[in-house]
């Protein structure tokens, strides 16, 4: 799951100092957890609780895949952006394979800068290139017209048991 190097920009985004990279452990102590609090209740883990959680999905491959959006310019380096892939591997169509978008969410502070935009954009491309036929997220209806822009089309309902 861990990466040093930046993920590629995209056209446009050359001078942009902002890089979408993969989860690194290190990540704990720059506000990650933090970050997603901002989408859902998101309790701290101590640094050994995070350690093993990054070494479990880790150990998915190319399966689970937490993208974060950080400016290394930034004295601090906090975590702006992040979103989630994982890859459901299925029996239908041949055996193949559908990518679930989950836990995207930008800063409060640095939202209006396209981030999310560029963390899905990416997770999708990741899909792509992992062989899924199709890729799928829930979000609330506010959030429609957003995914729109990131190429998503509304299909089905979702329906929820929540523990």
């Amino acid at each position: 799951m861990a990466s040093t190097s930046p993920e590629s920009a995209a056209a446009g985004e050359t001078n942009d100092p902002i890089h979408i990279r993969r989860l690194e452990l290190s990540d704990h102590e720059r506000g990650f957890l933090a970050l997603l609090s901002q989408l859902s209740a998101c309790p701290d883990l101590t640094a050994s609780e995070f350690a093993a959680r990054f070494a479990e999905l880790a150990a998915q491959g190319d399966d689970h895949v937490i993208l974060v959006a950080e400016d290394p310019s930034a004295p601090e380096r906090r975590i702006l952006a992040t979103g989630c892939l994982f890859v459901e591997r299925k029996f239908l169509r041949g055996g193949g394979k559908a990518g679930h978008v989950e836990d995207v969410v930008v800063d409060a502070a640095a939202r209006g800068r396209g981030l999310g935009l560029r963390i899905v954009r990416r997770l999708v491309e990741i899909a792509r290139d992992a062989g899924c036929y199709k890729v799928i997220l829930d979000c609330t209806p506010e959030l429609r017209a957003y995914y729109a822009k990131c190429g998503f089309v509304e299909k089905g309902v979702q329906m929820a048991v929540y523990f």
